[in-house]
């Protein structure tokens, strides 16, 4: 089988200078055999909303009667359910759709897809110039898949990349693909009203709609039942969720359905990504701070730390009032709250003070970790079309470098904080390096190794934190 490869996100990177910033995976379906006649493979890049996407894919098309299978040469339909983020992300895919028509040749009868933004951005280009891509389909149009499929079945190349304002995929059960049976997706939302003008998101996602908070009850209660012990609420952005029954005499904002997805079951861990400055409220962090069982981390994506750069980024805040979003996470959830950050380097016709607004801003905040790029134009974005990409390429990586040694020492400062403090930790899995290790993660989304012992995988175990690195916490269970 031909490798496959991984999107790497943050450019320019040295083993070191990775763990001071996971990159995004690449996902590839599991196995299930319920002898159904035909078999899928899906590989998923970029976000967690594409992995959540993907489960909702197998579901629609496990009633048409595919299963799932982890092995490309067994698979009678090929999905690749792509992300648009960045230039790099594309080329992936193009990469690999040259390596997929090797299994092409071998079985013509194979059916290859692309899904998601790279799908609605490009449709006429991929089933043109990618000879063996047969459909594509944007994210809102998974409903259509099974017609898209006959019409690949009567020798037809098929394609659906229609926006919608009301697709949400609220009533279809995701068959959890992506999961380690302990952590699970929960889709709240889909699409943004944000126009930040670097973000081609608005533009392959649609509008921002948000589900039914019901459903979004329902599927808690029924992960719980499988014996799931985390969720992670997600959307673009979750603080501006806002749901209203269709007779008016109910509504639901994000800090009321955090709560009620908390009191599914003290036991279930609740996540929630992405957080929007501009919309985070106090209320939801008092809700927060009112749960136990919801996690006290807050992914909140700065991307730069310049007032004049956030307005040209139509970020539709300034830096004083990030930091006074920041000063309310201390004061009401604590120093040990973990902040995490996304930050771009080089956004066009930043200057090198400007550049030192950003890492003066990273020395304020003390992120426990960030995802850190340097800009890269995307077509159609706002961006690419009202302001110039002046900063040179080696200027950009130059002070990418800058952001990620900055972000190295302020991730090892925050993590030796925690030694000698006890981590209730859920263990998700043996640790990479050794089966006789467990490795799981804490409230801040640390991961934490210890020595496995008696305890095994969906465990919470309180661990004392003795030694660390710039991305692991390491220590001893203890009763």
């Amino acid at each position: 089988m031909k490798p496959i490869l991984d999107l790497d996100f943050i450019d320019n990177r040295t083993p070191e200078q990775a763990a001071a910033a996971p990159s995004c995976d690449t996902h590839i379906s599991k196995d299930t055999n319920t002898g159904r006649t035909r078999k899928l493979y899906i590989e998923s890049y970029g976000c967690a909303m594409n992995f959540s996407d993907s489960e909702i894919v197998s579901s629609i098309m496990f009633e048409q009667g595919f299963d799932t299978t982890s092995e490309i040469d067994q698979a009678d339909l090929v999905f690749l359910n792509t992300c648009s983020i960045r230039e790099k992300a594309e080329q992936t895919v193009r990469n690999r759709l040259g390596q997929i028509n090797y299994y092409k040749k071998k079985k013509p009868s194979m059916m290859i897809g692309v899904l998601g933004c790279m799908a609605e951005r490009l449709k006429k280009s991929l089933l043109e110039e990618e000879k063996i891509v047969d459909l594509v389909v944007g994210p809102d149009a998974y409903r259509d898949l099974p017609n898209l499929i006959n019409e690949v079945d009567g020798g037809q190349k098929a394609v659906n990349v229609l926006l919608s304002r009301e697709e949400t995929y609220a009533d279809i059960n995701p068959i959890r693909l992506n999961s380690n049976g302990v952590s699970a997706f929960i889709s709240i939302m889909r699409g943004c009203d944000n126009m930040c003008s670097f973000c081609v998101v608005p533009f392959t996602r649609g509008r921002e709609r948000s589900r039914d908070a019901h459903s979004i009850v329902r599927e808690a209660e029924a992960l719980v039942a499988q014996g799931y012990k985390e969720v992670t609420l997600l959307g673009q952005n979750v603080d501006s969720y806002k749901w209203a029954s269709e007779d008016g005499s109910e509504s639901v904002n994000f800090a009321q359905l955090l709560e009620k997805v908390a009191l599914v079951s003290p036991d279930l861990r609740v996540r929630f990504s992405t957080s929007h400055p501009k919309d985070i409220t106090d209320e939801v962090l008092y809700t927060i701070k009112k749960y136990d069982n919801i996690c006290k981390y807050i992914h909140l994506p700065a991307q730069s730390g310049n007032s004049r750069v956030l307005e040209l980024m139509n970020r539709t805040y300034d830096r004083e009032w990030y930091i006074n979003r920041v000063d309310a996470i201390r004061a009401i959830l604590g120093e040990d709250c973990g902040i995490s950050s996304d930050m771009i380097a080089g956004f066009c016709t930043e200057t090198e003070e400007e550049h030192q607004d950003t890492l003066s801003l990273m020395d304020y905040v003390q992120y426990d970790y960030s995802y850190m790029f340097f800009y890269s134009e995307r077509p159609g974005t706002l961006a690419a079309r009202k302001l110039e990409d002046d900063i040179p390429l080696e200027v950009k990586k130059r002070r990418l470098d800058e952001i990620i040694n900055k972000q190295r020492e302020t991730s090892l400062a925050r993590n030796k904080r925690d030694i000698g403090k006890v981590h209730k930790v859920l263990v998700e899995g043996p640790s990479k390096k050794s089966e006789e290790q467990l490795s799981g993660r804490n409230d801040q989304n640390k991961v934490v190794i210890f020595d496995k012992k008696h305890y095994k995988k969906g465990d919470y175990v309180n661990v004392l934190v003795t030694d660390c690195s710039v991305g692991t916490l390491f220590g001893e269970a203890v009763d």
